[in-house]
């Protein structure tokens, strides 16, 4: 029998597998773009040969590749060329930023992304067209908040988008008004946020493929060799360049919106279509906004506004569209993936899957709740019963922790973000990071999902402490789940002979290290397709 030869070995290492048959090993033999086995250093040096890289991990933990499974990735590329606010925390610092990017572009162009976010301000108040008018007297800011379920606009925007005092709000969103004066604040919430980026001209292709490849970059930084996009059809197109040039470092498992259903309808597709590197996935609809916006929908109304419990976004109008694409979306065999945030926003999700699934016969069909953050506790159980998968982000729970009672109170905040009851009743969590929303991290998110402490430090044993996951399930959230998530879980996800070579070395044994020190941890080395792409 000829010998079995690699194209590189890694050995002396802590590696979990992730697979609970063999979960540690040694090394890690790669041939190609797969695993040829993995086991202990001494039986995998049979397999070195006169070409083989060696590689000794001096003990390092080795990890399956990361898989986000919640991003909306070309905009996080758009994002890292763009005006940085995440980190503003004063009205001061917030003009000045603007400011300086209104110097630096030429008459006419937009100021766009940010990812603001008002509750880190000094004074938590919603940022207002007067402050910024004077300085952008020749360019239109259209600037998201992190969560991009509301944006700020200034004056000359809402004049390119013919928005006044007396238009109307259309069904999903929100026109801010002063209550007072009755005058537009520059505040747009959900659908209403469509009316001005309606106006805003599309990137070319080589401005989009710019934006991919520094969000491409990005991911390799943070071990990531595989994300899901949350993304529009049209950047398919973008991926595609991408993979005709060989220079997708991440494998792209794309979702276009449930609106956009007749796309598969006449194209005759089934989900997933496309290869190991690129995929369209699924449809990807809304039943409501955000926390940090007020438009997440609830049962009662929120704590900070009693006329207030939330919209239903766009894709719910007209009334019954949601449920008539889902039973389309079944009938054609396509996987569905839905944001749902608040707790009635939840529940009627839930309702409209059972029902779809209660009339149709059985499959396999791993639909997804995205975020699925509030819950009632009958629904924790729902999710389970119905075997759909939560994809949660746990870096948005150390974030939402630092103001969500205020917004909700403590009896709703006891059933936010319930991962550990999730999994105790057989639910599957495939991790994310929402990113741009929050950064494209999955160690932050790990540290997140298995501390759960705020970002603040005033939560040393956890904001609802008894949610907490283990670091076993928290990595298998970030690698197995996810690509369980997207039916792949056959050819990745854990590091086993046959399986792609995609693979993370990290700076720390997150095994051997207290849970708060996980976030200290960085990547080292980021093995794709069986390549190095990133080495620190």
């Amino acid at each position: 029998m000829k010998k079995e030869i690699a194209d590189i070995l890694l050995s002396n290492g802590a590696v979990w597998t992730v697979n609970s048959v063999q979960p540690w090993v040694e090394a890690v033999a790669i041939k190609g773009e797969k695993i040829l086995d993995v086991g202990s250093s001494k039986e995998l040096k049979k397999m070195i040969g006169s070409n083989t890289q060696c590689i000794d991990l001096k003990g390092a933990l080795v990890l399956p590749g990361f898989i986000d499974s919640h991003t909306h990735f070309l905009n996080g590329g758009f994002a890292l060329l763009s005006i940085q606010l995440r980190d503003v925390t004063n009205r001061k610092e917030f003009i000045a930023r603007i400011a300086e990017k209104a110097k630096n572009l030429g008459q006419g162009e937009w100021i766009l992304n940010g990812d603001w976010d008002h509750q880190k301000f000094d004074i938590p108040e919603l940022p207002r067209k007067e402050w910024i008018d004077s300085v952008t007297p020749y360019n239109p800011v259209c600037l998201n908040r992190l969560d991009s379920h509301m944006v700020f606009v200034n004056s000359l925007a809402l004049k390119k988008a013919g928005i006044t005092k007396y238009t109307s709000c259309p069904s999903g969103g929100e026109i801010l008004k002063d209550p007072v004066s009755g005058e537009l604040t520059g505040i747009l919430k959900d659908a209403a946020i469509s009316l001005v980026k309606q106006h805003i001209p599309e990137a070319s292709l080589k401005y989009k493929i710019k934006a991919a490849e520094a969000a491409l970059q990005h991911a390799k930084e943070k071990g990531v060799t595989s994300v899901h996009d949350m993304g529009c059809a049209a950047n398919f197109e973008v991926y595609q360049e991408l993979l005709k040039e060989n220079k997708l470092t991440s494998r792209i498992y794309v979702y276009i919106p449930i609106s956009e259903i007749e796309i598969y309808s006449r194209l005759k597709l089934k989900a997933p279509f496309g290869n190991n590197f690129l995929k369209i996935g699924g449809l990807k609809g809304f039943v409501d906004g955000s926390l940090g916006s007020s438009t997440a929908l609830f049962f009662k109304p929120y704590i900070d506004n009693a006329e207030n419990k939330g919209l239903l976004a766009s894709d719910m109008f007209p009334e019954g569209i949601m449920e008539k694409r889902i039973m389309e979306a079944d009938k054609a065999g396509l996987q569905v993936a839905v944001h749902a945030i608040g707790d009635e926003a939840n529940h009627i999700i839930l309702d409209i899957m059972q029902k779809v699934m209660t009339g149709n016969v059985y499959k396999d069909r791993r639909w997804r709740i995205e975020h699925a953050q509030h819950l009632i506790p009958e629904d924790i159980e729902r999710i389970a019963m119905l075997k759909i998968i939560a994809s949660v982000q746990p870096y948005h729970l150390i974030d939402d922790g630092l103001w969500a009672e205020g917004k909700i109170g403590q009896e709703r905040v006891r059933y936010s973000y319930t991962f550990k009851s999730l999994r105790e009743r057989g639910a599957v969590l495939a991790c994310g990071s929402d990113w741009t929303v929050a950064p494209l991290d999955p160690i932050t998110g790990i540290y997140a999902a298995v501390t759960r402490q705020t970002l603040d430090g005033k939560n040393p044993r956890g904001w609802i402490p008894e949610q907490k996951i283990s670091l076993e399930e928290a990595i298998k959230g970030y690698t197995l789940s996810g690509a369980y998530a997207e039916f792949s879980e056959n050819i990745k996800g854990s590091l086993e002979r046959g399986k792609l070579a995609d693979l993370v070395v990290l700076s720390q044994n997150l095994f051997k290290i207290p849970p708060e020190e996980i976030i200290e941890t960085e990547v080292k080395m980021t093995v794709f397709n069986g390549e190095i792409i990133y080495k620190k």
